[in-house]
Parts: structure tokens; C-alpha cells; sequence
């Protein structure tokens, strides 16, 4: 056995992979290339991340440079100046009113981060008492303490006592009123209202905050029904109750807007956000808190450190210069205008799947969607792993989520390039038993 294979072996000792390794050397813009030299079409910008594509040019050019003059500078008492210009920079696209920025590492770090602004918020003002965090059903926040406390996947959480207190509110999903619904479905606002209930539960004097993705991601692309975010919202502020949105897939421009908060005309407290802020090439996240958060935290404080809560690679260097190449691009190359541009073609593609066989829904949003198959009897999941493997094969990276196929590409893939993917994807799907 040569090195690679005994690498490989001790790398997926504990992961469910199958005996055949899937192992990229090499990508460039829409595609990845495989130890063979064959290219795969990627349907899924890597994981909701390389808005980009992959290696863009401006994005390399900036952390090559940015390496041969600092690559780290200590994150606390101290900062970088592209720290200050990255921070302007995404106050410049957030939503009017949120304007102070706190850098983390990835999406995890910026759910974890937000909470405990949100309980430090709440504290400064005297209401220590609220404390419990609502989420939702079929919801995810990372895989921090925090995150899986809040989020709404059981399998993230059942080996592990949850560190803070959470309630939820169920799922925003429902097929069975509105399967194939393109783009916002029409069913569902009442849903919101399942979010009195927890607060005549638990008391509104009890309750710091509530966290939502705008569209949950990782749970299979939940599109939210009209007017259901209006409501949440709506009610978050009658009950003095501070709203998070985790933007970390929906952040910088998946929905043809800079935030999905904008999309649905929401100002929520609090934004988290990764992936797409670097477009995927250095780890970075950020929190975007308002300034009544900022303020209360920090003018308030009885102790010279006033958020005792930081990271040591926040703010890192390469990452803020990954960052603001990325943000450039966005602007430049107009790539959010772009994305709404290509949206209805995006829908009219996915939605040409709903008679292949054992399709039960299609849900779609921005460059977001999915596709649901009905599950094999015998094994929840089959289907869905056997759909990537076989597409895998084809020459086209999708995301199998159990039976859902989820399908968010990058914002320079081209028509052509759409059509290829729902081809194999149509060709594979029609394969599958």
C-alpha cells in the first residue's frame, strides 16, 4: 500500500466513504479535476462557498501578495489596516443600520459569536433573565455548542448535552401544500405563528433571541412560504426579542441580492456570514450586529475588555485580502446582478426535472435549489447517495442531503453549463430504482 492510500485510510477511518476515493489534485473556475485528469462540473460553488468559481484570478494575485508583506498580526489590542477597510467595506452591502463587524473564522465561529452577543446584549441591559434561544426545526448553525443547541438537526447534536438553552419552532417545510413551488411558495406564513406559542411557553421576559437561516440550507433548501419572515419579525420586536439571521449560505449575493435580509425586506439584529464572504479561498466568517447591539455591549461595560470573546486568527490578514479581492470581484464583474439575471432560467431548468422518476418536489430560490426523491422503502437516503455517485461518475458534482439533491453553483456558471448539470442530473435521476 503506497503512502496515499495509508494517508487516505487513517483520513476516513471514522467518515462514510466508500471504497472508491473521491480525490481532486486541481480546479479552475466551474470545474475540479481528478487524480485521472478528468474534469467535474461543479453544481455546488464547492459547499455553497466559491460564489467565484475556483482560483479566481484576483482573489490568488491578492493572498500571494498579501503573504510577502504580513501574513499575521496579532488580533487583540491590535489590527490590521485591511481589517478597518474589509470591515467598511461590508457595512457597505449589509442592510442600513447594521455597521459594526466582528471577524471569526468560519460559520460556526460567527453562530457562536452572534449568541453571545445576543445573551451579552440582553445582560447589559439588566435582562440577564433572558437567556433561552429559539431555532427551528430542520435548521442548521454549525457544529459548535452553541450551533447545535439552536439548530434543528438531531443527528448534530444527539451524542452531546446541549451547553445553552434553546427552544424551537417547527420547520418551515411543506410539501404536501406546496410542492414545486417556484421560487417563494405561496403556504406557510402562518408558521410564524407557532413562534407565540414559544413565547407564551417560555415568557417573552425569558427569551434573548431568535436565530433563522432565511433559507435553510443544509436541512435540503426550505424556501420560506410569503410573508412568513415578516411576520417572525414582526413579532420579534412587539416581544422586545433581538432576531439573527444565519446568512452564512444565503450571504453575499446566492440570492441575487447582497444579503438574503434584503431579498425579504427584513432588518434583523444580527447577521452571521462565511463562505461566501472569501468566496471559499481562506477561512474567514463575520458577524454584522447593529449599532443598539454595539452600543449596548460596549459603552455599557463595567470591564476594560468589553466582549471578552475573540479568536486568534480573527481578522487574519491573507483572509481580509481574500476578502476584499472577493468583494471587488463581486462589484466589479456585477456577479450579484448577475445571479438575479440568471435566476428564472435556473428555475425553468430545475423545474424541467418534476416528471423524472420518484421526484416528489422541486423548491428553488436565487441560485439555490433541490430536488426531492421519495425514499427507497428499505434505506432513507439510498436514492440520494446514488444520484451523487452516479453524476460523480458523469462528470458533475451535486450534494446529496438524505434524498434531497441540492444544487448551488457558483455566479459565473454559464447557461450552457446549467443545462449540462440538469442533463446528467435528468439522465441519472431516471437511472436510479
Amino acid at each position: 500500500m503506497n503512502e496515499r492510500k495509508v494517508l487516505w485510510k487513517a483520513f476516513t477511518a471514522n467518515r462514510d466513504f466508500n471504497k472508491d476515493p473521491k480525490i481532486f489534485v486541481k480546479s479552475d473556475g466551474m470545474y475540479y479535476t481528478k487524480e485521472d485528469g478528468k474534469e467535474v462540473l461543479d453544481g455546488l460553488a464547492g459547499l455553497w462557498c466559491c460564489n467565484l468559481g475556483n482560483n479566481h484570478r484576483k482573489v490568488v494575485d491578492a493572498i500571494v501578495n498579501q503573504a510577502q508583506q504580513m501574513y499575521f498580526c496579532p488580533p487583540f489590542q491590535l489590527g490590521n489596516d485591511l481589517e478597518l477597510e474589509l470591515a467598511n467595506e461590508i457595512k457597505s452591502l449589509a442592510p442600513k443600520g447594521l455597521n459594526h463587524i466582528f471577524f471569526t473564522n468560519s460559520g460556526s465561529e460567527s453562530v457562536e459569536s452572534a449568541l453571545k452577543m445576543a445573551l451579552a446584549y440582553q445582560k447589559s441591559r439588566g435582562k440577564g433573565n433572558k437567556n433561552i434561544i429559539i431555532g427551528r426545526e430542520h435548521s442548521y448553525h454549525g457544529v459548535n455548542f452553541g450551533g447545535i443547541s439552536v439548530g434543528g438537526l438531531v443527528n448534530n447534536k444527539r451524542d452531546y448535552n446541549n451547553q445553552i438553552k434553546a427552544a424551537h419552532i417547527p420547520t418551515i417545510l411543506d410539501i404536501e401544500k406546496n410542492a414545486f413551488s417556484k421560487g417563494i411558495p405561496k403556504h406557510g406564513k402562518e408558521k410564524a405563528e407557532f413562534l407565540l406559542d414559544q413565547i407564551n411557553l417560555h415568557g417573552a421576559e425569558n427569551i434573548a433571541a431568535v436565530i433563522m437561516e432565511p433559507i435553510a440550507g443544509a436541512a435540503g433548501v426550505h424556501i420560506p412560504p410569503k410573508g412568513y419572515l415578516k411576520r417572525v419579525e414582526k413579532i420579534c420586536k412587539q416581544n422586545d426579542i433581538l432576531l439573527i439571521f444565519d446568512e452564512v449560505i444565503t450571504g453575499f449575493g446566492r440570492l441575487g441580492t447582497a444579503f438574503a435580509a434584503q431579498k425579504f425586506g427584513i432588518k434583523p439584529d444580527i447577521i452571521t456570514t462565511a463562505k461566501g464572504l472569501t468566496s471559499g479561498s481562506v477561512p474567514m466568517g463575520a458577524v454584522i450586529a447593529s449599532k443598539k447591539i454595539y452600543k449596548q455591549i460596549v459603552k455599557n461595560s463595567k470591564t476594560p475588555i468589553e466582549f471578552f470573546h475573540g479568536y486568534t486568527y480573527s481578522g487574519h490578514p491573507l483572509a481580509c485580502a481574500a476578502a476584499l479581492a472577493t468583494i471587488k470581484a463581486y462589484k466589479e464583474e456585477s456577479l450579484f446582478e448577475r445571479v438575479a439575471s440568471l435566476e428564472e432560467f435556473f428555475q425553468e431548468q430545475i423545474h424541467s426535472l418534476k416528471k423524472c422518476k420518484n421526484v416528489i418536489d422541486i423548491r428553488n430560490l436565487g441560485l439555490v435549489g433541490a430536488i426531492q426523491l421519495k425514499p427507497d422503502k428499505k434505506s432513507i437516503g439510498k436514492r440520494g447517495k446514488e444520484v451523487f455517485e452516479k453524476c460523480y461518475k458523469k462528470g458533475v458534482l451535486v450534494r446529496p442531503i438524505a434524498d434531497t439533491i441540492a444544487l448551488s453553483p457558483a455566479f459565473i456558471i454559464s447557461k450552457k453549463q446549467i443545462t449540462e448539470i440538469i442533463r446528467v442530473l435528468r439522465e441519472v435521476i431516471n437511472q436510479v430504482e
